[in-house]
């Protein structure tokens, strides 16, 4: 049996807050090959997914809110930003399923977020065509800047490099 309790997101959070990502990760599968990937991902304020698409593998995602309080964005193919989900659990949104071919990214609105995450193995990287060329690399001096623009985003936005 696997349990997620507030003592494994108590660690996990404070991994993601001793990372240079800002961000952790526990698996729940038992090996990367496995055909379905079950994991719970921590992250604190300030950490950057880069806005990304699973066009490539054909993968869905489907995220469930645990703690905090997170958003989903999810953009057209120039970056307008088409929808924003705001999850807080038990509140209006606690989860969404992405679409292969739907640019998105997760980051935290609380100081740190808890979400389980759901999607089809085996693991495979994220190919360089699947992360939107509108946004800046993870690392770089303006993935703050796009960090900063995320907690205020609204629908019909867009920001480019």
């Amino acid at each position: 049996m696997k349990v997620i309790d507030k003592t494994l997101m108590d660690e996990l959070c404070a991994k993601a807050a001793a990372s240079p990502r800002l961000r952790a990760h526990h698996n729940l599968h038992e090996s990367l090959d496995a055909p379905i990937h079950r994991l719970i991902m921590a992250g604190v304020k300030g950490t950057y997914i880069r806005p990304h698409r699973h066009f490539c593998t054909q993968k869905t995602e489907f995220f469930t809110i645990l703690r905090g309080h997170g958003a989903v964005l999810t953009f057209s193919d120039s970056g307008v930003i088409r929808h924003r989900y705001e999850l807080v659990p038990g509140g209006k949104t606690v989860a969404v399923e992405l679409e292969p071919n739907e640019w998105h990214t997760f980051f935290p609105l609380s100081d740190e977020v808890v979400v389980s995450e759901v999607k089809a193995g085996p693991y495979v990287a994220t190919p360089e065509q699947d992360f939107a060329q509108w946004s800046p690399a993870e690392g770089t001096p303006e993935a703050g800047d796009f960090v900063r623009w995320f907690r205020v985003a609204a629908e019909g936005e867009a920001k480019h490099l």
